[in-house]
């Protein structure tokens, strides 16, 4: 039998105490490791979600079967079957199963495209509810905000409408800001969906419109500071352009998000990465964007997620959103381009942001949730607007 020395022994020993002591260790840190709740935060234009019916008041005939679109029953139902499919898969490559709690979408047309989305089996299997508030916009496309209520719970809604200045002209209408006020985790937040005026129109009126989401982004944080707000939308407008960049101060880095600034986790994706959300004429653009209150950041490379805080972004490229041959190969498979009808998805491509926050930590939100009234001017506005679709639809009338 083999003898141990006494030197043995205590080495044994000593071996034995080290590796106790490092097992006691990671059992510690693994204990403190908190557990996170994620949530991922989408938005997603959907491209002329036209149902096949006319709407009185709305210039949307290009989307009646007997339209330049000649959009049917059968166009429609795979448009919707499309999206469905694309809203259902966001966010799912991180949170597989779950996807997104929150989508804004842009370019619906009304109530009824929405409720028939949501009737779609794979978002109604995950109880898909929406908001939507009717807008001015002669086409009548509108914003719209998708949620899952096992996770998001509704306060209040309201459209804040875009109200055009003088340079703009008096008749100049466009999609307002839909606005959502609601609880997250356990916490106030508000989403604000913007979809601003398009590049057949100047700068101006994109910073216009930005210089207006901004000001509702800011009307609500005055109302309640700890709020935390989501300013999304098809920008029609980079991340290094003067709407995002300066009149909704969107900073490329979370050390530079000031007090009133917001962080735009999107502007070196296009700067540095050279890549986006559409492309024109073989470049990319980032048009969809959302951006974040400063509330939603961890800074100073700090990980405290005691409270809802931002963790990553992605644009989402699902291999169906793309063409796959042909001229236009890796281009966005469209619904319809050059007058053919390719039963795609849109020109677009969907992003999310992932927000988290440590579990057990949901605690009941003390506040009544109201968003900010209208201003004077907004409310005029909206009289006005009311009052010229009276007159639209009453002109529809006489002529049959």
């Amino acid at each position: 039998m083999q003898k141990i020395s006494a030197d043995n022994i205590i080495h044994l020993m000593k071996k034995q105490l080290l590796f106790l002591v490092a097992l006691l260790f990671c059992l510690t840190a693994a204990a403190q490791e908190k557990r996170l709740n994620a949530y991922g935060i989408g938005f997603y234009n959907l491209e002329n979600l036209f149902d096949t019916c006319h709407d009185a008041g709305k210039n949307d005939y290009e989307f009646l079967p007997s339209g330049s679109y000649r959009w049917n029953g059968l166009k429609y139902s795979s448009k919707l079957h499309n999206m469905a499919q694309a809203l259902s898969d966001m966010g799912t490559n991180v949170l597989k199963g779950v996807g997104c709690s929150v989508i804004g979408v842009s370019e619906v047309e009304n109530d009824r495209v929405l409720s028939d989305l949501c009737d779609q089996p794979v978002l109604k299997a995950r109880g898909f509810k929406f908001c939507h508030v009717e807008g001015p916009d002669r086409r009548g496309v509108d914003c719209g905000l998708l949620y899952n209520p096992a996770f998001f719970k509704v306060l209040d809604v309201k459209l804040y409408p875009y109200v055009p200045t003088e340079k703009e002209g008096e008749r100049f209408r466009t999609r307002g800001f839909l606005a959502v006020s609601g609880v997250l985790a356990g916490e106030h937040v508000a989403f604000i969906v913007c979809h601003l005026p398009s590049r057949f129109n100047g700068s101006y009126y994109r910073e216009v419109g930005a210089e207006q989401a901004a000001a509702v982004k800011n009307r609500i944080l005055e109302k309640d500071k700890n709020c935390k707000v989501f300013v999304m939308g098809d920008m029609n407008d980079d991340p290094t352009d003067k709407s995002i960049h300066e009149k909704l101060a969107g900073k490329p880095e979370i050390s530079e998000v000031g007090k009133g600034d917001m962080y735009n986790p999107w502007y070196n994706i296009l700067v540095k990465k050279g890549t986006g959300t559409l492309q024109y004429q073989g470049s990319w653009n980032l048009f969809d964007q959302i951006l974040l209150s400063p509330n939603l950041l961890n800074k100073n490379e700090e990980k405290n997620f005691s409270s809802l805080k931002y963790v990553k972004k992605e644009i989402q490229r699902m291999p169906y959103l793309f063409q796959t041959e042909g001229k236009y190969k890796g281009n966005m498979k469209r619904t319809t381009a050059g007058g053919v009808w390719l039963n795609g998805y849109s020109d677009h491509l969907p992003v999310v942001v992932y927000v988290a926050k440590e579990s057990g930590r949901t605690g009941k939100v003390n506040i009544d949730g109201k968003l900010p009234e209208y201003t004077e001017a907004e409310q005029q506005f909206m009289d006005k607007c009311a009052e010229e679709l009276k007159g639209y639809i009453a002109k529809e009338a006489a002529s049959k």
